[in-house]
This record gives C-alpha cells, structure tokens and sequence, in this order.
C-alpha cells in the first residue's frame, strides 16, 4: 500500500477527530458530549491503517467519516430544537408575568418605594381620569354626558344684570403680543356675584389628553342645577412636571370659553372694541431681554411699565 494513501487516510482520521473536538466545545452545558478521543485512540487508529490493506483502508475511513458526519448533524439538529425549547419558554414566562392594564375607573394602587422594580407613572401617558358614570334613575344628574336644564328658561335679572354688565376698563389686560384678555379670576368673581359661591361649578365631561407640548380636556358650566355651556380648554406645557399646573390652567381656560355664552366680557371679542381700546389705552415699546439681550416690539398698557426680564430700549438698533 502507497504512503500517499496511508497519509491520506491519517489526516483523515485526525480530521474528524478535530471536527468532533469542536462539537463537544460548541454544545457544552447543552447536550452531553461524546466519548473524547485520546492521543492513544489516535496512535492506535494510525497503527490499525497501517496494517491494513489499501481497501480496508479506504472502507474504514469512509465509514468513520460517514458515522461523525452523522454525529455532528445529530448535534447540530438536538442544539437547534433545545435553543428553540428555551426561546418558546422564555417568551411563554414573559407573557404572563406582563401586567394586565388596569381599567380608567379603577384607583390606582400605590406604588411600593421599596420595590426594585416599582416605576413612577409618567405623566406625560395621560392622567387616567375619566369621569364617573352616575345612575341617571337616581336624582343626581350625569354631568359628562347630560344637557339636563339646558335653555330651559333664563336666568333671574338679578344675575344677567351681573352677566351682562361692561367689564371696567381698568380690569382689562393685554399680553406682549397684542390680544387683549380678562384674567380668569375675574370671571370666577363675577360667577360668584351672579349665583353666588357654591352656585356653580365647571363638570369634566371626558379624560384629560395630554399630548407632547399641551394638554387639553372638555368642561360644561352648571349653573343653579342646569347646564349653561360646554367648551374644550387647552393649556401648553413645557416640561412633564408642568402638566399639573398645564391641567388646572386648562380647566381656566374652558371657564372663560364657556362665560362667552352667558355674555360675560363679550366686548374682548368685538373687533371695535378691541381697536378702539388699543389706540386709546395701548403702547407699543422696544424691550431688551436682560438675559439674552434680543431686542423685541411688545404691547403692554399705557399706564403701565416694562418689567424683568425686560427693559426699555431705542428701536431694534444693532447687533455686534
């Protein structure tokens, strides 16, 4: 027999020796490995191809290539099935330890400080405070749904003459940028006047939505027991620690959109009346922010002062 053949048939044996020696490394902890192959099985395996004839060789190695070929697809094929046993259960444990969404109505529970794995609800998400639903068969009435006492008759004179009065012009406030408005708290006094505290209130008729920069939700004014209007108030946000403040400032808003109806300041929303009101009681300055030191047109009262973090200045003059 040829040395070329006997070569041939060694380095094929310690191939498949190899091939096997990676097997067992990559399924470790997996599947069990198969019976290592010594340096003394390798001596011996090279002594049997030498005694042996050329035809017993080429039978032998081709078997012993054909039976790990076999042992290595039979690894490959148990690992797969293992791995895939692990994904499906790891995925199965995921599933039911996920928290199940607590219905709107439901109070929320308190979360536990000490717990690890306890998270702070972020505002941001929404407030989860969707009205109540009341039993109409009762004789408290569902404000977020019903229009109970709407236009039913008008209210005593006493009150519309309260309404309907002019507001004073020195109640009047304008923002830089021209519009005119009436502070909230002056529509809450003038509410109170009207039906007296505790004679009306402002009912939410839907959850609070909070979006990323404003926050927004619908109110109806009751008054004496009836409904007078509904009307959606907004309020902007800057941070997710204002949306509190962002939530009472929306509430303020839906008042003053609501009082439009009872005629309380319509003025602010005639057009002659707000020109008239700007050419005789308004300014126009040029400001300087003390901080930033951009230079600005605003409006602001004629018998009133700039104020921090502003200060007067000469026109828009020049950047350096």
């Amino acid at each position: 027999m040829s040395s070329a053949l006997r070569n041939r048939s060694y380095h094929l044996s310690q191939a498949v020796i190899r091939a096997s020696h990676r097997c067992e490394h990559s399924v470790v902890g997996v599947l069990a490995p198969p019976a290592r192959v010594t340096t003394a099985n390798t001596v011996a395996l090279s002594r049997r191809y030498a005694s042996a004839t050329d035809h017993e060789i080429r039978l032998q190695g081709r078997a012993s290539l054909d039976s790990r070929r076999g042992q290595l697809q039979a690894y490959r094929t148990h690992l797969g099935h293992r791995c895939t046993a692990k994904i499906q259960t790891r995925q199965s444990s995921a599933t039911s330890t996920t928290a199940t969404p607590r219905p709107s109505t439901a109070s929320p529970a308190p979360a536990d400080s000490t717990s690890p794995d306890s998270a702070t609800q972020s505002l941001s998400d929404g407030l989860n405070d969707s009205p109540f639903t009341v039993d109409e068969t009762g004789q408290q009435v569902d404000w977020a749904r019903s229009f109970h006492g709407l236009s039913a008759q008008p209210f005593a004179k006493e009150a519309a003459d309260v309404l309907l009065k002019p507001i004073p012009l020195e109640d009047i406030e304008i923002k830089p940028d021209g519009i005119l408005y009436l502070p909230e708290i002056k529509y809450r006094r003038i509410l109170n006047r009207a039906f007296g505290p505790g004679g009306w209130g402002l009912a939410p008729r839907g959850e609070t939505i909070v979006t990323d920069k404003s926050v927004t939700r619908e109110y109806a004014l009751v008054a004496h027991g009836r409904l007078v209007s509904v009307a959606r108030g907004e309020q902007d946000y800057f941070a997710p620690e204002g949306i509190p403040t962002a939530a009472e400032g929306c509430k303020s808003n839906a008042m003053t959109r609501c009082c439009k109806d009872l005629g309380v300041a319509s003025e602010l929303w005639d057009p002659r009346f707000v020109r008239k009101f700007t050419a005789e009681h308004v300014k126009e300055v040029f400001v300087e922010h003390a901080v930033t030191k951009k230079r600005r047109k605003i409006w602001l009262r004629k018998d009133d002062v700039v104020r921090y973090p502003f200060k007067e200045t000469k026109g828009f003059g020049t950047y350096g």
